[in-house]
């Protein structure tokens, strides 16, 4: 029988090991990402994504656009918030609707709709660096005003021509010129027929709005929210960038949204599918939240049917924890919020039994301190746990209460390779931690603060008890050994 255990343990643990980790969906759970816009920048992968307010107004009440950022698809950094629709002072607050980023002559330009006077409209802005600043390029719409032009998508084809689609419930596209804020030529539209778009039920074409224009081996694709409300994804392709367009099938059904909003992109050799949909535990209709699937093309390269899952995508490489991370970065949360103010991203809104995870951590042969970037407004403490919230416990800082963002530090107990990372806060109901940055480092750090700075202690002191219990019991056995030797004689 304890063979049969230590046998199945064994198998356990070699099973547990050959599962690759997986992304969690919605694969942000520290603020609410609609409209996802996925973009690869110098081998990084980013989304870009409104933001949906808590704050429900019974619209969209969307008060930001936010960018996120990975290399492994499971660990993501919150870049915060890159722009406000107030930027552009001819738009309305709570109006980031949908945009899309895109790099040309080594500026980035982000194509955002917004509501003003008159209807919505195409602003763009540009930026040095895929995570802004970005500032209003004309000062003016770039298209409309008109409450058609919703959902722009960008691409600049293998001749350097960049085309600009957008629309709901028409198709509508434009040339762009190589400066990227003027038009070539006027504002067009398609021929929204059932042979380019497909049936709606009921009459009328599927397309929708949310389109997204890519090019693959020589095919055009332009992907889109279809079939009205509640939306699922469709598809049509051309051997034009301008069309005309030949209606393929469905993406994806309808999900737990109204809206859904399609992105595809190809990074590191797979091919991904974003949307978004009702995913977090506080969502709903105006609540959305971005979930990404992987897919393979067919090989004459049509798409197939995506199904929704909670499962997302398998984890690229190992993260590396040795270096300096930001605390946005991470894999899932619990009750935290991501706070971008006076251009410092960093967690707040954090109490105790929150936490932050990161998945597939890489600790090599092992960490051996840990310091940090932590605002405690009352005495708690932050717990470094492997492979779940309450797991291994390999560190304990003690937060002082000193209501300023202060360097901690402790030494770490023993942590060699792959695991799931969990910071968790301890402090009372009321508590306010904010989490700024964070670094593992393979060398102790002197002047360690926290409880578990005291782990070297703690060892030398236990190492002592030893070293001294054993000289005791050495003393007992010679002396034993002395009185046996007496009696025998």
């Amino acid at each position: 029988m304890k063979k049969f255990f230590a046998v199945f343990a064994a198998l356990l643990i070699i099973f547990t090991l050959a599962v690759p980790v997986h992304a969690e969906n919605p694969v942000v759970q520290s603020s609410f990402t609609p409209d996802p816009a996925p973009v690869v920048f110098d081998g990084v992968l980013y989304f870009y994504c409104g933001e949906d307010s808590e704050e429900d107004n019974g619209f969209y009440n969307m008060t930001d656009w936010h960018c996120f950022s990975t290399t492994d698809m499971v660990n993501w950094l919150d870049h915060g918030v890159i722009m406000y629709p107030e930027d552009f002072e001819w738009a309305e607050p709570g109006s980031a609707w949908a945009a899309q980023c895109i790099e040309r002559n080594g500026k980035y330009y982000l194509y955002v709709t917004v509501t003003t006077d008159g209807g919505r409209a195409i602003g763009v802005a540009v930026a040095d660096s895929p995570t802004g600043p970005f500032k209003d390029a004309l000062g003016k719409p770039l298209c409309g005003p008109d409450w058609a032009y919703i959902d722009p998508t960008v691409m600049i084809d293998d001749d350097g021509q960049a085309y600009l689609y957008f629309g709901n419930p028409t198709s509508f596209y434009c040339k762009l010129n190589e400066d990227m804020i003027s038009l070539d030529g006027g504002v067009m539209q398609h021929d929204m027929t059932v042979k380019s778009f497909g049936p709606m039920p009921g009459g009328g074409t599927s397309y929708t709005e949310g389109p997204w224009l890519y090019k693959r081996n020589g095919i055009y694709y332009l992907v889109y929210a279809s079939n009205g409300v509640p939306e699922g994804i469709a598809y049509s392709t051309s051997d034009s960038p301008v069309g005309p367009w030949e209606y393929q099938g469905l993406i994806m059904n309808p999900g737990s949204s109204t809206t859904i909003h399609p992105g595809i992109i190809e990074y590191k050799g797979h091919d991904y599918f974003f949307y978004h949909g009702v995913l977090l535990p506080n969502g709903g209709w105006n609540k959305r939240s971005t979930a990404i699937m992987e897919f393979d093309y067919e090989e004459d390269g049509s798409i197939p049917l995506i199904e929704h899952s909670i499962l997302g995508v398998e984890q690229l490489e190992n993260f590396n924890p040795f270096g300096k991370h930001e605390a946005e970065t991470m894999s899932n949360s619990s009750g935290v919020k991501s706070v971008t103010s006076d251009k410092r991203v960093y967690i707040g809104s954090i109490s105790d039994g929150d936490y932050i995870k990161l998945s597939g951590v890489d600790f090599e042969d092992g960490a051996k301190s840990f310091s940090a970037n932590i605002y405690s407004d009352t005495k708690g403490r932050l717990e470094i746990h492997l492979d779940s919230q309450y797991g291994k416990k390999i560190g304990t800082i003690d937060l002082d209460g000193s209501s300023k963002f202060k360097d901690v530090s402790c030494a770490l107990s023993a942590n060699s390779g792959v695991h799931d990372l969990f910071f968790t806060f301890m402090g009372t109901r009321d508590s306010d931690f904010r989490f700024d940055y964070w670094e593992f480092s393979k060398e102790e750090t002197a002047g360690s603060s926290g409880s578990s700075s005291n782990t070297v202690i703690y060892c030398a002191i236990g190492a002592a008890v030893v070293l001294l219990a054993a000289i005791v019991i050495v003393i007992i056995v010679k002396s034993s050994k002395k009185r046996t030797a007496k009696a025998d004689k």
